[in-house]
């Protein structure tokens, strides 16, 4: 008998990158949006205690990041905004939500607030035979919200 019951061969609870979905803050879907990821990055302080040779961490802070693929001749806001705010000086702030959904119609939702662009952001790109793509970077500036939380059965 093995341990693990829901093993690796139990397939059913697997989910695709067609179960995901990539929103703007008033909940209207961007489905140029190919890909999309978030990453926590944790930085703890280290330190030692007298009389103690091990070196022990705390809590300092964390980030998160965000990167999305965006389709591009499908929509042009984004890069609107963008270049909008180089002439300007002026950095656009955007909010957005990103969900998992399950095949029993569960849903996993975090909202993503206060996201600034950060990093490199492709501006023009071209490569034969495949479609044009946009990479952006966004820095998270408020701890994403967990909404709703995926379910199995």
């Amino acid at each position: 008998m093995p341990i693990n019951a829901r093993a690796a061969g139990d397939s059913r609870h697997a989910r695709t990158g067609k179960d995901g979905a990539f929103y703007n803050k008033d909940g209207v879907m961007l489905a140029s949006v190919e890909t999309f990821t978030s990453n926590v990055t944790f930085n703890n302080a280290k330190y030692n205690v007298l009389g103690d040779p091990q070196e022990h961490e705390t809590s300092a802070s964390f980030s998160v990041s965000l990167t999305m693929t965006q389709v591009v001749v499908e929509d042009d806001a984004f890069i609107i905004e963008l270049v909008e705010a180089m002439e300007t000086g002026i950095m656009p702030v955007w909010d957005f939500q990103g969900t998992l959904t399950g095949l029993n119609g569960s849903e996993e939702r975090m909202v993503y607030r206060d996201c600034l662009p950060s990093g490199q952001v492709d501006l023009q790109n071209i490569a034969v035979g495949d479609v044009i793509k946009r990479a952006w970077n966004f820095f998270v500036n408020r701890p994403p919200k967990l909404q709703n939380l995926l379910s199995i059965g």
